[in-house]
């Protein structure tokens, strides 16, 4: 039997669009195909990818990001030598993004399902695995930037303490349908644009991520209140692709932020939202206790570090990073291991690893009488 990393796998890269790896037209053909469901897919699903710093790496499993803090000026005076700072400013501070494991999403296709199937099945099946490698990606952003909110900034020296993480609160009471209300997101979207200008962050490339009760809260709100980007009309308002803009905040919807104890949305208690019902295992999900999953090397945080209070996130670009070794990529069997097997394993991967960077870039909202604790 051929060996299956030799002769009976294909793969292709999403970047260039060239397969390698020992397979045939037939199944380079495939593979162009599937890559660019897969593709569209993740691209469709994520969005966090690029709202922060992202880094290719290459020939390595850690990427250092440096950190300097800032700088005093004074008054010369005549005849002294000027030998630099006595409080030898600016400040330094690393930070490491290591690599987690492979990340993977994989389908076995059966020949004779598919022969007998009336519908075109691989096409289908690696846009579902697109999807699902993009709300992985997703969420261990989101987490990454939570952290930061709550953290202190690593650049810290005698007079020289750099801003660290902010965290507003939405609402005065202690319900959490107080995360639901457009006039307290519109209060707090004001507060964490002030917070950021006071902490010297850049005004490019603020943005914010709510869940979708929220973002349309928000159309329904101040839609006729200037609030809006004017520059998007139409149908575009309703799509959730960072339409509205509040104090040159960017908005957008997304179901894989950390939302008051679980992903994206919560029904019932003190909520005011109803359970629509139906709702099936993947929506409202509680979040997983990342730092126990094997093959995570970055803090992602547990579920009980998450809390549930956190209900919404506003960042800048700097906020976080993220590294990949490897970007979306496809991968199918052929040859002697589809004979074998009478079907294909579709297989999605990619190699990447999160962390927050500037915590100053950073701000966590939330609903309640005290702000969560760090982690």
């Amino acid at each position: 039997m051929a060996n299956a990393n030799q002769v009976g796998l294909g793969r292709i890269n999403l970047s260039t669009g060239t397969g390698y790896g020992g397979a045939s037209d037939k199944y380079a053909t495939y593979l162009k195909l599937f890559s660019g469901e897969l593709f569209k897919g993740f691209q469709h699903e994520t969005i966090a990818r690029d709202l922060v710093t992202k880094r290719t790496l290459k020939n390595g499993k850690s990427l250092q990001f440096i950190y300097t803090g800032r700088m005093t000026s004074s008054f010369h005076t005549p005849g002294t030598p000027i030998l630099g700072n006595s409080d030898k400013a600016p400040p330094i501070a690393e930070k490491t993004i290591v690599m987690d494991d492979l990340l993977i999403s994989s389908a076995f296709v059966y020949d004779l399902d598919e022969t007998l199937a009336h519908y075109e099945l691989r096409g289908e099946i690696s846009r579902k695995i697109g999807y699902a490698l993009a709300e992985k990606y997703d969420r261990l952003i989101f987490r990454s930037i939570t952290r930061g909110a709550r953290s202190a900034s690593p650049v810290s020296a005698t007079n020289f303490v750099e801003p660290g993480g902010t965290q507003i609160r939405v609402g005065a009471t202690t319900n959490e349908s107080d995360a639901y209300n457009a006039g307290n997101l519109v209060n707090a979207f004001y507060d964490a644009a002030a917070a950021l200008d006071e902490k010297g962050v850049s005004s490019d490339g603020r943005c914010a991520v709510l869940n979708p009760r929220q973002y349309y809260a928000l159309i329904q709100d101040i839609g006729s209140n200037g609030l809006v980007n004017r520059d998007v009309q139409g149908t575009a308002l309703q799509g959730g692709n960072g339409v509205i803009e509040i104090a040159g905040i960017h908005i957008y919807k997304s179901m894989n932020i950390p939302f008051l104890g679980k992903y994206g949305t919560k029904y019932g208690g003190t909520t005011g939202e109803t359970d629509p019902g139906n709702t099936g295992s993947f929506i409202a999900p509680t979040p997983e206790n990342a730092n126990a999953t094997g093959g995570v090397n970055n803090d992602y945080g547990t579920n009980a570090e998450l809390g549930a209070k956190s209900c919404g996130l506003i960042f800048q670009k700097e906020a976080a990073g993220v590294v990949e070794a490897i970007g979306p990529q496809v991968q199918v069997t052929n040859g002697d291991v589809s004979v074998i097997y009478q079907g294909d394993v579709i297989l999605g991967r990619m190699a990447m690893g999160a962390d927050y960077l500037n915590p100053a870039a950073a701000v966590e909202l939330y609903v309640g009488a005290s702000a969560p604790s760090g982690f």
